[in-house]
């Protein structure tokens, strides 16, 4: 991100989105029947380089062994209805019916039931009886707390996901939260977020991240920019953290850490870009929630928009589009990047000439922003 003079004594970089660039064709091109899409991070191999997002509207146990037999990897978000209720089509019902000048009291209200931890073990359980990775996340506030339920419930990879999250999480009321320590007391490996920084995710990657997630997370259900002010454009934030990926891999004497896009990937094209960008992997909310087989019945919110005291997301209408298969790999019923995101994907390698994940992070991209 290159500095520019704000004022006189007040500098700012510019920086830009995935809408601000493209990615150029490149001299050769491939058949798409010779492009892998796959993606391995420590011992987990997946076909499709995508994580779907622990938002209650997107991953319940069912669609995340859904999403795991497609190829993916859902993440199930250990402090929503699933853990704090027994049925929880009760709430998710409720959410998706009432008025919208309700909706923000009434889901604050909804989730103060307080998490069980015999609903922890009961859904990743149930997530791994059906022989898929299991993934669950909690937030830095509970992750003290809460973690050890998890690890005995046998989660394969671990997700500590928030707004910010930095190496130390220090809170009055709850026990500190050191990374480095917890990390390196865990047999699983752990994925860290949202950072939009070099600086932050060296941190991250410092204490033993095995994937850092690039993002302030929700996207389009997220109001982070309009009630905190912060806010980091998606292509800028993937690059730097890629870069600094490649520092940490030269400080490190080899230890590759994964860079996951989380945010602002709403179409087909923001994945290409995401990676084009150097993201191993996304991380999606709103493009699943419109799947048929979505719990939020056409609705899409975050854990951000039932904050007790601060609000930072909204629950939004996203309508659904098809099935979770025809979502993430066809066949597709639209032209707007909403479906067989991960056949565009391959579409798009293939179009560029890149046979791997991998080498299309090399791709030649170019701004465009008037």
């Amino acid at each position: 991100m290159s500095d520019i003079e704000l004022a006189p004594g007040k500098r700012a970089r510019q920086a830009y989105s995935f809408d601000d660039i493209a990615i150029v064709p490149s001299r050769r091109t491939r058949d798409p029947l010779e492009v892998s899409t796959s993606w391995q991070i420590d011992a987990y191999k997946f076909d499709l380089p995508m994580m779907a997002a622990p938002m209650d509207s997107v991953v319940s146990p069912e669609t995340a062994i859904a999403i795991g037999n497609l190829g993916g990897l859902g993440v199930l978000n250990l402090e929503g209805l699933w853990t704090r209720y027994e049925d929880p089509r009760i709430p998710l019902g409720e959410i998706a019916s009432m008025p919208d000048k309700h909706a923000t009291k009434r889901m604050q209200e909804i989730y103060t039931a307080p998490i069980k931890p015999e609903l922890i073990k009961e859904r990743i359980k149930t997530i791994r009886d059906a022989g898929v990775t299991v993934a669950a996340s909690l937030s830095p506030a509970r992750t003290a707390e809460l973690h050890k339920a998890v690890i005995d419930a046998g989660v394969d990879i671990f997700v500590i996901r928030g707004t910010t999250v930095s190496a130390e999480h220090v809170a009055a009321e709850t026990e500190v939260l050191n990374l480095k320590k917890f990390i390196y007391e865990l047999d699983v490996p752990v994925i860290v977020g949202g950072v939009a920084t070099a600086t932050g995710a060296l941190h991250l990657m410092r204490a033993g991240a095995a994937g850092v997630l690039v993002g302030f997370g929700g996207g389009s259900a997220h109001t982070t920019r309009k009630v905190l002010g912060i806010e980091v454009p998606m292509a800028s934030a993937v690059a730097e953290v890629a870069s600094a990926r490649r520092e940490y891999l030269d400080e490190s004497g080899g230890r590759y850490v994964h860079v996951i896009a989380d945010g602002s990937v709403g179409r087909s094209g923001d994945i290409a870009k995401a990676i084009a960008c150097g993201a191993d992997a996304v991380m999606m909310g709103s493009p699943l929630a419109k799947a048929t087989e979505a719990p939020g019945l056409g609705w899409h919110w975050g854990s951000e928009a039932h904050h007790p005291e601060l609000p930072r997301g909204e629950r939004v209408a996203v309508g659904t589009s098809g099935t979770l298969e025809e979502i993430l790999l066809g066949p597709s019923h639209a032209a707007d990047g909403s479906m067989n995101l991960f056949g565009a994907l391959r579409r798009a390698m293939a179009t560029t000439g890149y046979s791997d994940v991998k080498s299309f992070q090399r791709v030649e991209v170019l701004i465009h922003r008037a």
